[in-house]
């Protein structure tokens, strides 16, 4: 005891000697430190020397979907390589790609990632390695797995399973989500909203490859929609929201009709998002709750847009918005455009415009508008001042498909070589837009179609009769990851009952210019006419077809090069009548894409016809159509 004794106070001893002394020493130390720290060259404290990715077999597709979902491949290829970042990551690995391995229909695959040789799995985390020289992925899938038995029961009326869910096909376990999901989706879809899975029995049999799929349904019952409450307005009425959601109490549950419900609400761009939950406890009669929760965007927005085209000049546009003006959800839009600044040919157009929508007008899936427009156009052989004012409701009809009918009063008054004109009339604008683009600003598969009929009754001297249109466009991709795309579009109008003098100018039909005919000037072709003994001017036609064809090619994740044709054509008293002319033009393009569309910038020259010559530059946001 004493000896110990001894050594602990020896030692203590020792402590307080070295404690005592360092005071001495302090100075000289810290120099020698930094000395060194300016000197030594730094060592770095960890590196990746080699990484090592092998999947037995050659599945290309395999490899690059087992790639794309290792984390720690990602951290190689971003340069991170701190040691417990790279172990993190490994561990990880191992769920990932086993689920990748599933998702393909591998269910007896082998997985080693090994840090220099180590297994990583047998690595405690405790552990961790201080530097990693040589990490590795090995993965051997095995065989890979078919449905010997694909059955889900009992299924809703017109339920539609995925295709591949069938006995003898590939077993991957997204095909199995895929069916459950489909199960209950049409349960749902027929008011059962409680739907869900019984039993779900999978069997992998690994001597045979296969995997057995038995799932059992419970449909629970019927339900309709109960009362419905909101969470988290501020400004917005609440009472609207309801009116807006457009949900039913007692009408049978659906979730088509609850998908509305929320797009319904989004479309006002009252709410910076919008989330609807159903209710745990039901009430009498099986009524199913509904708990609406929103959150209210600012409730004004500004917005600006430019375009530069060689003869058609500058055109400048900027909008403001004022969301729920009256705690409604109606929307006030005041917008101005300044167009074709330094034309070539033309002068400088002006337009405002006030419009203020109400959603929900009459019906949940109705919006009614009233509008009221100023402009001032000075075209290349007329000018004029008009105003307008319009009641339109816009009904959205589904997701893809909208109608349009309204009643307006237009009043024209300008003059042109022949003289001064002026024209007044009431129209009746009906339309339907049917998009089924898979994006607006840069489409690579689907269509769009639009048609409008605009009955008028002209006053005084004006015409009566009935203005139509169309525009079609069409869209189909192509290659690896659908880099190259086909673009069509084919457009044109009509005029109707009316000559071609009494029709107001701006109803009238041109070609040329970005929106119809790239390469030849703006609204460079039309008729021209001679009148009081005036020499030939130029103004619309009555009729109008034009067509453009885009090949759009990604060249990276960001840029693409387009090449284009386009033709027009404007008559009179007919399609191809022999009063009618063409022209046409061709260029090529680049896309910028910056996340929120491709900045546009196109390089055209004419190809037919005789109404311009040289190059013409156009410079925009998003594809042409």
């Amino acid at each position: 005891m004493r000896i110990g004794a001894m050594k602990r106070q020896g030692g203590a001893g020792r402590t307080r000697a070295l404690q005592g002394g360092a005071s001495r020493l302090r100075p000289a130390l810290a120099a020698a430190l930094m000395i060194s720290a300016l000197v030594l060259p730094t060592q770095p404290l960890q590196a990746l020397d080699r990484f090592d990715f092998t999947v037995k077999g050659e599945d290309k597709a395999l490899t690059k979907a087992l790639r794309a979902n290792s984390l720690l491949l990602a951290q190689r290829d971003e340069r991170l390589t701190d040691p417990q970042d790279l172990f993190a990551a490994a561990r990880a690995d191992y769920a990932r790609l086993l689920g990748a391995l599933y998702a393909e229909g591998y269910y007896s695959a082998v997985i080693h990632i090994t840090f220099d040789g180590r297994e990583v799995a047998d690595i405690a985390p405790l552990n961790a390695p201080n530097t990693v020289g040589v990490a590795a992925i090995s993965i051997d899938p095995g065989p890979r797995f078919a449905f010997s038995k694909a059955q889900i029961a009992p299924l809703a009326h017109g339920t539609e399973l995925p295709e591949g869910f069938r006995a003898g096909q590939t077993a991957k376990a997204g095909l199995v989500e895929a069916a459950v999901d489909a199960a209950v989706l049409g349960w749902r879809e027929e008011g059962h909203a409680k739907a869900q899975v019984a039993r779900d029995d999978l069997i992998a049999n690994h001597r045979d490859a296969t995997l057995a799929a038995d799932i059992v349904m419970a449909p629970g019952p019927e339900l309709a929609f109960g009362p419905v409450t909101v969470k988290g307005a501020e400004r917005m009425e609440l009472a609207r929201i309801i009116k807006i959601a457009g949900l039913k109490p007692g009408e049978r549950f659906s979730q088509t009709e609850l998908d509305r419900a929320a797009t319904r609400l989004r479309r006002t761009g009252v709410f910076a998002s919008v989330v609807l939950a159903e209710g745990e406890v039901l009430q009498n009669g099986g009524l199913l709750p509904i708990e609406i929760t929103v959150t209210e965007q600012k409730r004004r927005r500004y917005s600006a847009g430019a375009e530069i085209a060689t003869d058609d000049g500058v055109s400048l546009t900027a909008e403001w918005i004022h969301r729920n003006l009256f705690g409604g959800g109606e929307r006030l839009t005041l917008k101005g455009a300044v167009t074709n600044i330094g034309a070539a040919t033309s002068g400088t157009d002006y337009a405002i415009g006030v419009k203020l929508d109400r959603p929900a007008t009459p019906s949940a899936d109705t919006t009614a508008s009233l509008a009221f427009d100023l402009s001032h156009e000075d075209a290349v052989d007329y000018s004029s001042d008009t105003a307008e004012f319009g009641l339109s409701f816009i009904h959205y009809y589904s997701e893809s498909l909208t109608l349009k009918a309204g009643i307006s009063y237009k009043y024209t008054q300008g003059s042109d070589p022949g003289g001064d004109f002026r024209y007044r009339n009431f129209s009746l604008p009906l339309g339907a837009t049917w998009d089924r683009r898979d994006s607006t600003t840069d489409p690579k598969g689907g269509f769009y179609i639009d048609a409008t009929a605009k009955p008028f009754l002209g006053l005084g001297t004006t015409g009566s009769g009935a203005k139509l249109t169309f525009d079609t466009r069409g869209y189909r991709s192509f290659g690896a990851e659908k880099g190259v795309t086909l673009a069509a579009r084919i457009q044109g109008g009509a005029i109707l009952g009316s000559t071609l003098l009494d029709t107001p100018r701006d109803d009238l039909f041109f070609s040329g210019g970005g929106g119809t005919v790239r390469g030849q000037p703006y609204q460079s072709l039309g008729v021209p006419i001679a009148r009081n003994g005036s020499s030939d001017y130029l103004i619309g036609g009555t009729y109008m077809l034009a067509a453009s064809v885009e090949v759009r090619s990604r060249i990276t994740s960001s840029i693409g090069v387009v090449g284009f044709f386009d033709i027009g054509r404007v008559d009179v008293d007919g399609f191809f009548s022999d009063d009618g002319d063409w022209h046409s033009g061709a260029g090529l393009g680049l896309r910028y894409e910056t996340g929120f569309g491709p900045i546009r910038l196109d390089v055209a020259t004419p190809v037919g016809g005789n109404t311009g010559d040289g190059v013409q530059l156009y410079i925009g946001l998003g594809q042409s159509f």
